[in-house]
């Protein structure tokens, strides 16, 4: 009995010191004065380094939105790209604060890793991209394909599954990375790519000829994909979740980069809220009543930074689908700031 109790009190120990540690995110950074931010190794439209080595991206974007937020400058970030075998341990060993990172919410992530995704930033779906010379036109005409996965995934389950339920035959080749896949996938290793539609556009820009292939309209999963952060430090939760909030509801209300000098001389209730002129909901969170003001300035709303980053305007020319505002026939929605 008494080794029980002695094994329990320090496992009580062991936890209420990770707590104390977990709750310090938004101190540390302030007294850092920069946010570390975990990304993929390089997807464009969603985080990649330029010739100089500056990122940008999507997901790029939340993690600036979250320094505004912060500390009221998007530039003080530090990036670190993870592959998907380790961007979990790099949060849950405290390595970054944040994980803006093609990931999918999931609930073994949150209830045996320990995480907790602040909201839904993109939602997607996994898919299937092929050659053009195979002339098809559904996934469902994809029996006996060879198929590269990327180890560390829920695709290559979800494809193992797909296949079985419609009785094709598969044949999985699984590699480290997404670099790795579109190698494979050009030394003809496989016939076929699977992963999120939205990694898949990006992929295929990778390509000699990005013409020549083509993602299939079938989504055979949800993979609602987020930002990230360590369990038990409600006060960080809070601020990443509200940083994807204020985007959003910025989007709803009209407020952009261009016209946001005006938005701040507006007399709409909500408006005023959402930018700081009323009330102390910035306060409330441990920021500055207009941190919603500064993530604008800095990133832009929700939809100019996915026009901006994936949508029609960009490279990768992916449809707004789902992604549009609630408002708009979507299914993007946060709750009002109030």
């Amino acid at each position: 009995m008494k080794t029980i109790l002695a094994l329990l009190a320090g496992a009580a120990v062991a936890l209420v010191g990770t707590n104390a540690f977990a709750q310090q995110t938004l101190k540390s950074v302030k007294d850092r004065g920069e946010l570390v931010c975990g990304v993929s190794k390089g997807l464009p439209g969603f985080s990649a380094p330029d010739a100089s080595g500056r990122w940008s991206g999507f997901d790029v974007d939340m993690c600036r939105a979250v320094a505004a937020a912060v500390l009221g400058d998007p530039n003080k970030v530090k990036f670190v790209p993870l592959n998907a075998e380790e961007r979990f341990p790099a949060l849950q060993k405290g390595d970054v604060d944040l994980l803006s990172r093609n990931s999918t919410w999931t609930l073994e992530r949150e209830a045996k890793l320990g995480l907790l995704f602040a909201g839904i930033s993109y939602y997607d779906g996994q898919g299937f991209l092929v050659p053009n010379a195979r002339k098809l036109t559904s996934s469902l005409e994809l029996d006996n394909s060879k198929v590269c996965v990327q180890a560390g995934t829920t695709a290559a389950a979800a494809t193992e599954e797909y296949f079985k339920t419609n009785n094709m035959k598969l044949e999985l080749v699984s590699v480290p990375n997404s670099a790795d896949m579109v190698k494979a996938y050009d030394e003809g290793k496989c016939d076929t790519l699977t992963t999120d539609v939205s990694q898949l556009y990006a992929l295929r820009l990778n390509m000699t000829k990005p013409a020549d292939h083509i993602v299939l309209p079938d989504v055979i999963s949800k993979e609602p994909l987020g930002p990230v952060v360590r369990q038990g430090d409600d006060k960080w939760f809070n601020i990443v979740k509200w940083s994807l909030f204020a985007m959003l509801n910025a989007e709803e209300l009209g407020v952009t980069t261009a016209n946001l000098d005006a938005a701040l001389q507006s007399q709409k209730p909500d408006v005023k809220r959402l930018l700081g002129l009323e009330g102390k909901l910035g306060e409330e969170l441990g920021l500055s009543n207009d941190f919603a003001a500064r993530i604008v300035k800095a990133v832009g709303n929700y939809g100019e930074s996915f026009e901006r980053n994936v949508g029609a305007s960009s490279k990768l020319g992916i449809p707004r689908g789902v992604n549009q505002l609630w408002s708009m026939g979507g299914i993007q929605y946060a709750p009002p700031i109030r």
